[in-house]
């Protein structure tokens, strides 16, 4: 029992370092509280994959890993979730570590993508734009009664910007049977990325007032009398007026 709970809080595979017999580390894509993920190979094929290792001391049994791939697989159908694959296991430092096969979603974290525009934030109708494709995104989540509940520019992957915007969540954050308050959650954190993406306080005051509408003074109070879910925020979008 001792092994399995290990304090384990980095694993900094190398490069060319072959797992399982089946997939070669390429590079580490990013870490947080649950572990890190890599962009992998795999060995038969030359497919790449992405491969997120849990600590041992954070994935107590498994639970932590399972309560993931089976949520994934629930939404398997939703179109801006990464699709899950596989179940594996390694030993690192004497310790079983388990570790999940996913899609590797090619593209730049929204929050690198804002860095990289004139001012570091988007005009109003391209942050209009990113917004309705999120609440289209997490539609589907919340319409089978599940939420995200830590959503943030550093884990939505921009895929392409333009017309055909498309967006995908890398991680979810809460694993417990979901409430009213955390489907509302995720969209008062939508509301607040798109505050943000428009470059925050320092420009609010000037926004148009389409844009103020949406934003209500980011009070959450204000913001769900107005809308609820991702499927009534997208409907919203899709109805206002500019003027």
């Amino acid at each position: 029992m001792q092994a399995m709970t290990k304090m384990i809080d980095q694993f900094r595979l190398k490069s060319g370092r072959v797992l399982a017999k089946k997939y070669e580390v390429i590079s580490q894509l990013g870490e947080g509280w649950e572990g890190e993920v890599y962009l992998v190979k795999e060995v038969s094929t030359g497919i790449e994959r992405a491969a997120k290792f849990f600590f041992p001391h954070r994935n107590h049994n498994g639970k932590n890993s399972k309560f993931h791939a089976k949520k994934l697989h629930k939404l398997r159908h939703c179109s801006i979730v990464i699709q899950y694959l596989t179940q594996e296991s390694i030993i690192f430092r004497r310790v079983p570590v388990t570790f999940l096969i996913s899609e590797y979603v090619a593209g730049e974290p929204l929050s690198e993508f804002i860095k990289r525009q004139p001012g570091k934030r988007l005009q109003p109708f391209q942050a209009v734009h990113l917004l309705h494709a999120l609440a289209k995104g997490i539609e589907c989540i919340h319409r089978m009664r599940e939420y995200h509940g830590d959503l943030h520019t550093d884990n939505i992957m921009l895929q392409r910007f333009g017309l055909g915007l498309e967006v995908k969540l890398i991680d979810f954050f809460d694993w417990k049977a979901p409430k009213t308050e955390n489907i509302q959650g995720d969209v008062l954190n939508m509301i607040r990325i798109f505050y943000d993406v428009l470059g925050g306080a320092r420009y609010y005051a000037n926004q148009p007032q389409e844009v103020k509408d949406i934003c209500r003074g980011l009070k959450s109070s204000l913001i769900l009398k107005q809308v609820k879910t991702a499927g009534q925020l997208r409907e919203y979008l899709e109805s206002m007026e500019w003027c």
